[in-house]
């Protein structure tokens, strides 16, 4: 393996396909593994930044390195299936968790580095002997692996005497022509098809579903034993979403929307329902903070709760922007003073905000008119900008800002918002909302 670590160090940052095309000038290479493992490095080099840096790993193709979850993903994952079992509450406990579609490995490792033993199952034979090599370079040898097609009628047999807690599973999200898919049956292994025979043999099963799902949709087809449905973003973006399911559940799920591994924003469908929309009292009261919300609380949609949890007023029904007064209530109504936050001081609000979105101070309030645009333009001619609810798109008003795009000229601290903004007192508008970014209590 010195010669394939050194070849691929060596050609790490070549064009992958001019090596292919001159793969007989390194006879003892096999280039197709060396392009895949190039390729996958690079993928990886952000993502599992450990993987990355013990060279001698191999990946037999990129689609597994491209869908694989991130080391901080994985580990939020491994923390819930911990909770799940009561990892680490009993005195020498160690939980057992299969993973029926194992892939590259990387939830696998992290369920092992949080404490469980694990069953590693790959349909793929490439696969299955680079998670065999890998996870011995990565001090996972201890990794039960396996290679059987999940397929109904065969849970079983695939588990043999293998005794889980927890059963996981990510479905590969792609046809047999390599399109991209969504719905839970379009994926393999179908797991509606298979749901009752999972239960069947454990209590707990965690399904790792396409950030791009139809959340509503997925609850209602997993049906009442769904018990917690998890919202995954990292690094700005919704990078997963996770349903688990419980044979002795009955009901509605409890939503979990995770900006961070620290603490989550939890909620029930009940509660999500019962919130009421809470809108700006007039247009002169637009003062104070703006908070814009994570992709992962985006994704949630508890767009009201979050309202009646910090004190929030909505800038319009379809506008995902919410006003924070400093003044105790003549911008919301109800103000940072109401009893939905305990008459938490701004500082306290604002420090809770920070954990699940962005922060924006507001400097000043212009119409978006030709005259309101001029001004902003000439005045914050490197603010960052961003369109919502209103016809046109961030780039299309930047460039009415800016007059032609600017690069590499943004502040990254004057954010200007161009967006529809309805008020309780009956009246709506289109705004610029000139702001400031708040990313620590000083800044306050």
């Amino acid at each position: 393996m010195t010669a394939f670590r050194d070849f691929i160090l060596e050609h790490a940052e070549d064009d992958t396909a001019a090596l292919l095309l001159a793969r007989d000038k390194w006879p003892g290479i096999d280039m197709s593994l060396a392009v895949n493992t190039i390729e996958s490095r690079r993928k990886l080099k952000a993502k599992l930044p450990a993987w990355y840096g013990c060279t001698e790993l191999i990946y037999p193709n990129t689609i597994s390195a491209e869908q694989c979850s991130s080391a901080e993903t994985a580990a939020l994952k491994a923390s819930v299936a911990a909770n799940l079992v009561g990892q680490g509450r009993k005195p020498g406990f160690r939980g057992r968790i299969a993973d029926l579609t194992g892939g590259l490995g990387a939830d696998s490792c992290a369920f092992r580095e949080a404490g469980f033993k694990v069953l590693y199952n790959e349909m793929d034979e490439a696969l299955c002997n680079a998670a065999r090599h890998n996870f011995r370079l990565l001090g996972h040898a201890d990794i039960i692996i396996s290679r059987k097609e999940v397929k109904p009628g065969d849970i079983s047999g695939i588990l043999g005497d293998f005794t889980p807690d927890i059963i996981y599973l990510d479905p590969a999200r792609r046809d047999g022509a390599g399109r991209k898919v969504f719905l839970m049956e379009d994926c393999r292994p179908d797991i509606l098809a298979l749901k009752d025979e999972l239960l069947g043999c454990v209590q707990h099963v965690m399904v790792k579903l396409s950030p791009m799902a139809d959340i509503e949709m997925a609850v209602s087809r997993l049906g009442e034993r769904c018990r917690e449905i998890h919202v995954i973003a990292a690094k700005g973006e919704c990078r997963e979403v996770l349903a688990v399911l419980d044979r002795d559940w009955s009901g509605e799920p409890e939503f979990l929307a995770w900006e961070s591994p620290g603490n989550p924003f939890t909620f029930t469908a009940r509660e999500k329902r019962q919130a009421a929309m809470r809108l700006a009292g007039c247009p002169g009261s637009l003062s104070g903070f703006l908070f814009e919300p994570g992709k992962a609380l985006l994704k949630a949609g508890a767009f009201n709760l979050l309202g009646e949890r910090f004190g929030l007023a909505k800038l319009a029904k379809s506008t995902h922007l919410y006003l924070l007064s400093d003044n105790n209530g003549e911008s919301t109504g109800e103000g940072i003073g109401s009893p939905h936050h305990d008459g938490c001081s701004t500082e306290a609000a604002i420090k809770r905000l920070l954990e699940f979105g962005k922060v924006f101070r507001i400097i000043r309030t212009l119409p978006l008119s030709k005259a309101g645009i001029k001004e902003a333009g000439k005045t914050w001619p490197g603010a960052d900008v961003t369109a919502r609810n209103i016809p046109m798109t961030s780039d299309m008003l930047m460039t009415r800002l800016r007059k032609e795009p600017i690069s590499g000229n943004s502040s990254g601290i004057i954010h200007i918002f161009g967006t529809r903004c309805e008020f309780s007192a009956g009246k709506a508008d289109n705004l610029l909302i000139v702001t400031e970014r708040i990313t620590r209590l000083s800044d306050i």
